[in-house]
């Protein structure tokens, strides 16, 4: 029998279980490795953390900068502070002469703000940062040599809208409501020649589209009136439109909403006294015709010629106190009592333009309180200004007109869309709606015609 390898059944029966075990740690470790897969997928992965963007505030890296502000305090100079900031008086004299050709230290004044610059907060300024006003600042660097830079703050502006009525009169609303005065201002503008604000009365409303520039996220300024909407027994508008030609406000067919004549020569007022024959003087006390119209406002408040003309009178009388009268034309004179003072300027032969400031309101002469008594002359004869219609100027030329009916839809999209004001028994004098219409837009260029909130 040839020679060969012969196992047994318990040889056989032990590999197999050999086996059999090898193959279940293998198994095992397989599940194992699949598990710890799954696990090690399922824990995030660690991120690399983005540095913060770097912070700046006048154009000074804050990480790197350490800022100190104060308000300047009255009788408070630069010699006073500085010294204690490491500057020598030496450094101070050459910082006022190289500061004149750009914003001279000598026009610091009290209560405006003044921020140090440094790089260590125990070491000396570096830089001095004065804000003039809310639009602008003033960066000092005294590093090596001394300059000067005037810069202006990044703002935005954003269109938005406004809705009122009156409850009582314009004056009241305006002195109750939170309503920025420029923005005020700018509707007697655009509104003046065909709206009597100083008459207006209960329920009157108006609709305004205006820009607002804002700083920082906070409103500093009323920036452009873009359209004006006012109803009393009539409805008005007046809509800004510009081009090569043309540049103002104007009605709904291209008419220029200016006029001739102003219908008041005082903003912020109202009527204490009307054109009356027989009215009862206040202090004669007897009666005696009045032939002019009072407008009651604020002391030292402008008074503007309602028209263009020459100074005819600027001068003193018991019953007028100052006054002044105009002369417009071969038929017709205005004439303004009872000032504090004239303007500067002001004499007889001085020509002045429509809306030119030529005294302030007081109570001189036989007056019991702070106004302007307005006259209006024509051929010799005072007649009541009140009652008279002037003819509107003529419209825009033809080839003009569709450039502005495109503009004037616009404006009017955007009043239309203003919700009407609704009057509420309330104690305040007038209801407002506001909101803002469009996405805000940077911008960086210099501002011009900005007028304050306040």
């Amino acid at each position: 029998m040839a020679k060969g390898v012969h196992r047994t059944d318990k040889e056989r029966m032990r590999s197999l279980f050999t086996d059999i075990i090898l193959s279940l740690i293998i198994a095992s470790l397989c599940i194992l490795g699949i598990n710890s897969l799954k696990s090690n997928n399922n824990q995030p992965i660690a991120e690399t953390e983005t540095p913060a963007a770097p912070v700046y505030k006048f154009g000074f890296n804050l990480d790197q900068f350490h800022l100190e502000s104060m308000t300047i305090k009255p009788n408070q100079f630069l010699s006073d502070i500085l010294p204690y900031n490491g500057i020598d008086f030496k450094t101070i004299s050459e910082l006022e002469q190289k500061s004149k050709d750009t914003y001279s230290i000598r026009r610091f004044r009290a209560g405006k703000d003044l921020t140090i610059v440094k790089s260590d907060p125990c070491g000396k300024a570096e830089c001095l940062v004065y804000e003039p006003n809310q639009f602008t600042y003033v960066v000092y660097d005294l590093r090596d040599s001394i300059t000067v830079k005037e810069v202006e703050k990044p703002f935005t502006v954003c269109e938005e809208t406004l809705s009122g009525v009156l409850e009582t009169t314009l004056w009241d609303a305006m002195s109750a409501s939170s309503l920025p005065m420029a923005l005020i201002s700018n509707m007697e503008d655009a509104l003046g020649w065909s709206v009597d604000f100083p008459r207006a009365q209960k329920g009157d409303q108006f609709k305004l589209v205006y820009d607002m520039k804002y700083i920082d996220g906070e409103p500093v300024a009323v920036g452009n009136l873009k359209g004006a909407y006012y109803k009393n027994d009539k409805e008005h508008y007046a809509l800004h439109f510009e081009n090569e030609k043309y540049s103002g406000f104007y009605d709904l067919e291209g008419r220029a909403t200016k006029r001739d004549f102003l219908k008041s020569p005082v903003k912020f007022s109202y009527i204490s006294s009307r054109y009356n024959l027989r009215r009862f003087h206040p202090i004669l006390k007897r009666r005696r015709p009045h032939y002019g119209t009072d407008y009651a406002a604020a002391k030292n408040s402008p008074i503007s010629a309602v028209a263009d003309g020459t100074v005819e009178i600027a001068s003193y009388t018991k019953a007028n106190g100052n006054y002044v009268k105009l002369r417009h034309d071969s038929q017709i004179q205005t004439q303004y009592l009872h000032m504090t003072k004239f303007a500067k300027g002001i004499k007889r032969g001085t020509r002045v333009k429509q809306g030119e400031t030529i005294g302030y309101v007081g109570k001189t002469g036989l007056a019991t309180g702070y106004h302007v008594c307005f006259r209006f002359w024509k051929n010799g004869k005072q007649v009541d200004h009140t009652r008279m219609n002037f003819p509107p100027p003529k419209p825009m030329d033809k080839d003009d007109l569709p450039a502005f009916f495109s503009k004037k839809k616009e404006i009017l999209d955007i009043i239309n869309t203003i919700p009407d004001p609704v009057i509420q028994t309330v104690k305040s004098d007038t209801t407002l709606h506001s909101s803002k219409l469009l996405t805000s837009t940077d911008l960086f260029n210099p501002m011009t015609n900005s007028p304050s909130l306040k």
